[in-house]
């Protein structure tokens, strides 16, 4: 059995497809019956800004069936009509032969905790969170050690009494780092932006024995207030602010043989250029992703020579460790790469 690609243009109500204007709904209802469910008939969508696509070869082309015994899962967020999400757990349940489906839902700030007791009613198995929620749910779960040290979930499952939840973001950028063959152990390396997502590189980068973190972000209170949370919370690497300034950048990018990019720059924007020119020998991680993989940060670092990939193969594999322990399997992230590329129409990024 696999699973459909729910977009989230699109409204699932029995056996039809509904195109919406950004959000998406599940109903299960009283399925007795078994209804057939084809792919191909996925109405066209856009994918975030800049993810047009004009083909329905985008989609899986299997025909599925959804029955009153299929599971659902899904992501929520505000927005989550650029989630891609959506297609890869759909690849990933078609590998492993799951009967599911998961599910995009826009979920506002306001109503966050209304929606995780409508999804526990509803019987929902398991859901991942993206902006902004992923600090407002760490609140309302039952969250292990490093969803906690980080201070944000985005993934949670059903439990006998209540919700359980885990921080994948940062498994998915050190499975990323082990791809690529970086050797983080004893080494500086050079964080740009302090938001949300930096905690989860902060973390990986520490678990996995980095010696000295320099980090740099526009906004200096939001700097600081990130080094006091890295410092308080990893005893073992040491942190240092490098200000926002051309020269002070590019001179710690010659010492650093990681470099990670996790502000925004290049979202829903390709004429957008990267402030700093990412210079040195060694290897840049984006957390940015664009259908040809050359965003602003990817082009800034390979100018200057470096090994850089965008943010797709960390979105799949933080993707496969929700999807792993949400059905405890072991997914291999490899063909679905390669299923997302072809689609994308990208060369095969560098892993």
């Amino acid at each position: 059995m696999g699973t459909v690609a729910i977009t989230p243009k699109l409204v699932l109500t029995g056996p039809k497809l509904f195109r919406t204007d950004g959000t998406a709904g599940f109903t299960m209802g009283e399925w007795l019956y078994s209804s057939r469910i084809s792919t191909r008939a996925v109405f066209y969508s856009r994918i975030s800004h800049y993810f047009d696509i004009c083909d329905l070869r985008f989609y899986a082309s299997t025909d599925v069936e959804v029955t009153g015994k299929t599971s659902v899962f899904g992501i929520i967020g505000d927005p989550v009509s650029h989630s891609l999400s959506p297609l890869f757990q759909a690849r990933f349940a078609i590998q492993h032969g799951i009967d599911a489906v998961y599910v995009p839902w826009c979920v506002q700030s306001a109503d966050v905790e209304t929606a995780l007791a409508g999804l526990w009613a509803a019987d929902v198995q398991g859901f991942n969170i993206t902006v902004p929620h992923k600090q407002t749910v760490l609140a309302m779960v039952q969250a292990d050690v490093d969803a906690s040290a980080i201070g944000a979930v985005n993934t949670v499952r059903r439990i006998d009494d209540g919700w359980e939840g885990i921080n994948t973001d940062w498994r998915g950028i050190a499975s990323v780092l082990r791809d690529m063959q970086a050797d983080i152990g004893h080494q500086e390396v050079l964080v740009i932006g302090a938001g949300g997502t930096a905690r989860a590189v902060l973390h990986a980068l520490a678990v996995g024995g980095a010696q000295h973190i320099h980090i740099c972000n526009r906004s200096e209170n939001r700097v600081h207030a990130l080094l006091q949370h890295a410092a308080k919370t990893y005893s073992d690497t040491s942190f240092d602010v490098v200000p926002w300034d051309t020269v002070e950048v590019e001179a710690c990018t010659r010492r650093c043989p990681l470099v990670i990019n996790t502000t925004a720059i290049g979202l829903g924007d390709v004429d957008a250029v990267f402030p700093f020119h990412i210079a040195g020998d060694g290897i840049a991680v984006d957390v940015v992703y664009t259908p040809s993989g050359e965003t602003p940060f990817v082009l800034a670092a390979r100018s200057g020579g470096r090994r850089a990939v965008d943010g797709l193969p960390m979105l799949l594999a933080q993707g496969a460790a929700s999807f792993d322990w949400w059905h405890d399997v072991h997914t291999e992230v490899g063909p679905v790469m390669q299923w997302m590329e072809q689609r994308l129409q990208r060369s095969q990024a560098v892993r």
